[in-house]
């Protein structure tokens, strides 16, 4: 092989990687979703969840939910002991956790409701976001009804399942399950209103496995 043709061929190889690691660069964070994000932390044994407490508008039109690398078991025990554990976070895009990246963030945790009269317990405690389970942007939320849909998602043995509802217009509601499931189970439920209380909802789903409430809020979603 003549040099000029190795140069020519090592040129064409150098140009194509700089592209395709171009290519791999996801495009500029929208500076519209720096914020505090706060979110709701949940447990079913030893795992932690996280759950983005979403609105209507920007930055917290979106549905976000993701496992955490938990080191501390200072954490794993108050999150398991106590009805409604929150965070408050420092500042950050999220955008980055919509995109699925693994994130550590600084945060104050509360037992109770950051925003209503919860008490801190820990503050600058840092969450280490491992892995994305869910994410819907509220942009275009379905009119408000009687009909629910939840997506199922999977996230360490087969049978063990999160459902998360799908936030609709004002009124709705925000509202995790945990099942581990036994047998088949609708992602879809009828209600007798928009905002059914917790025991309805959970009698739509009682023949689908062992049942662990997780989360629900409506205050943030009323008319």
């Amino acid at each position: 092989m003549s040099k000029y043709l190795l140069c020519v061929l090592l040129a064409l190889s150098i140009s194509f990687n700089v592209f395709a690691e171009e290519e791999k660069q996801p495009p500029p964070l929208d500076p519209a979703y720096e914020g505090i994000h706060g979110m709701a932390l949940m447990q079913k044994g030893s795992t932690v969840f996280a759950s983005h407490m979403p609105m209507y508008a920007k930055p917290h039109n979106v549905q976000l939910v993701y496992k955490l690398e938990v080191k501390d078991v200072n954490l794993l025990q108050v999150v398991r002991d106590n009805p409604l554990v929150t965070v408050k976070p420092e500042k950050f895009n999220l955008q980055r956790l919509m995109r699925g990246e693994e994130l550590a963030v600084k945060a104050d945790l509360y037992i109770g409701h950051f925003e209503r009269d919860g008490l801190v317990v820990y503050e600058g405690i840092t969450l280490q976001f491992d892995k994305q389970l869910f994410v819907r942007e509220l942009t275009e939320p379905e009119t408000s009804g009687r009909v629910q849909e939840y997506t199922a998602v999977s996230y360490n043995r087969k049978n063990d399942r999160l459902y998360i509802h799908h936030i609709q217009q004002k009124p709705s509601y925000d509202h995790i399950l945990h099942i581990d499931l036994d047998a088949s189970c609708p992602t879809k439920i009828a209600t007798s209103s928009a905002v059914p209380n917790q025991d309805e909802i959970h009698r739509r789903f009682i023949n689908c496995g062992t049942m662990k409430p997780l989360y629900y809020e409506t205050q943030d979603f009323e008319k």
